[in-house]
């Protein structure tokens, strides 16, 4: 495989996604849902299939377990041409499963096996200084790789690299140590839940003025709104087009996918958000967070982007 441009550092593993009436009768009571879909999960994996299918050289650093829902992983992460070669398997842990209810909002129920187990070894120092981006993804579902992410994203920026950060949900409620991180971050890629949560505000431009305040710009995932951009004192809306819904699952990924796409291409903030609006937006056209994502010629032919001069 070529030399990748992008390295993606996460988590990687199936999503089991239920549709229907999910919401679960506990008593013994069974109860029938619409369908059941077995997909990859992992933000990170979703976020290199994505820049993969983009036509980005994208690697992605995780860890597996040896057994089936590994295999499932590295199969579908190989079928749709991300370089697993730093995807490492790891036989004494069972590979991370996510349950995913999904009925518009979706709940999920996640045990975290060799996601909670992946530890800084997992990262080539060598491979931070030969790509032009690293992306962190789920930073707070790796206890034993987060202490390490600044030092990471710091190497990469010495070398040249630009740096994004999307740090997902905080199972335990904490929201504590990421602002080492975002200090050497280019660009922090949350929803509005994630963004409020981890400054501990009530009002996201205050927010946002928060994490820029550290140098880092801001991308929200801003659901069926679009996205909202913060570039130092310069706020940049773009609004969703629209879309018949099928599944929401993995969209904040796909549009993770597509900023990073055009930051490596070069162009500007406006339009990088731009791209990750629309490929947030085409990947909720099937079941999962990889299969309808979005390909290059989409992306012309939607008009939404356009080249850098």
């Amino acid at each position: 495989m070529p030399e990748p441009d992008v390295l993606v550092i996460g988590d990687a593993n199936p999503d089991l996604v239920l549709t229907g009436d999910v919401v679960p009768q506990f008593g013994q009571a069974e109860k029938l849902v619409d369908s059941a879909d077995l997909v990859l999960g992992g933000s990170a994996a979703i976020v290199a299939c994505g820049l993969a299918r983009l036509g980005v050289a994208t690697a992605l650093a995780a860890v597996v377990g040896d057994d089936l829902f590994g295999a499932f992983v590295r199969d579908v992460l190989a079928a749709a041409g991300v370089d697993t070669r730093w995807t490492v398997v790891d036989s004494g842990t069972p590979t991370a499963v996510s349950v995913v209810l999904s009925a518009g909002d979706r709940a999920i129920l996640t045990y975290p096996g060799t996601v909670g187990a992946t530890g800084p070894s997992v990262v080539d120092i060598d491979l931070l200084t030969r790509v032009r981006h690293v992306h962190s993804a789920s930073v707070f579902l790796q206890p034993l790789l987060a202490p390490h992410l600044s030092d990471f994203l710091g190497r990469a920026r010495a070398s040249g690299a630009t740096t994004s950060v999307d740090t997902n949900w905080d199972p335990s409620a904490g929201w504590t140590g990421a602002a080492p991180l975002l200090e050497v971050a280019d660009v922090l890629l949350p929803n509005r839940a994630e963004l409020l949560a981890l400054t501990r505000s009530s009002d996201v431009d205050a927010a946002a003025s928060h994490v820029v305040g550290l140098g880092c710009r801001v991308a929200l995932k801003n659901g069926a709104e679009g996205g909202i951009l913060w570039e130092g004192p310069v706020k940049t809306t773009v609004a969703a087009p629209d879309f018949d819904v099928v599944d929401t699952t993995g969209a904040g990924d796909s549009f993770d996918a597509g900023f990073i796409s055009a930051m490596v291409e070069g162009l500007s903030g406006p339009l990088c958000l731009e791209r990750a609006v629309l490929c947030g937006t085409l990947s909720t056209r099937s079941v999962g967070g990889t299969s309808a994502q979005a390909t290059r010629e989409e992306l012309i032919a939607a008009a939404r982007w356009r080249p850098a001069p």
